[in-house]
């Protein structure tokens, strides 16, 4: 895999991991709800009109446009795997941003993801 790969691989995983965090502040912003009849236009005018969301959805077309980049370069049994650093990503910057806990059984599964992502990079 060539560096311009690599880095449009990286960037879409980036752009994805960032549309997940802007979605999250954005949904912190508006608070919980639910759908119903009666609240589906005020809830839907909230987050239709609500920056953070506005900025999550964008990230995910533009990871689309990078995505679809990328895929013309790598063979998608190597591409797709690569989105699990994604997950390493939202986990610490939750922790770091929005106070999520990352537990000890967590860590695990992040450092099993970076194993195996390291493996299907290097096969």
């Amino acid at each position: 895999m060539n560096a311009i790969s690599f880095s449009l691989l990286m960037t879409g995983v980036l752009l994805n991991a960032g549309a997940q965090l802007l979605l999250k502040a954005g949904t912190n912003s508006v608070g919980m709800f639910e759908f119903s009849r009666d609240n589906i236009l005020p809830v839907g005018w909230k987050l239709a009109t609500e920056p953070y969301i506005a900025g999550g959805l964008g990230c995910y077309v533009i990871s689309v446009v990078v995505w679809v980049l990328a895929l013309s370069r790598v063979e998608v049994s190597i591409a797709y795997p690569m989105l699990s650093i994604g997950y390493v990503i939202n986990a610490l910057a939750a922790w770091y941003l929005f106070g999520e806990a990352v537990t000890l059984t967590r860590l695990a599964g992040i450092g099993i993801i970076i194993i195996g992502v390291y493996l299907v990079a290097r096969s």
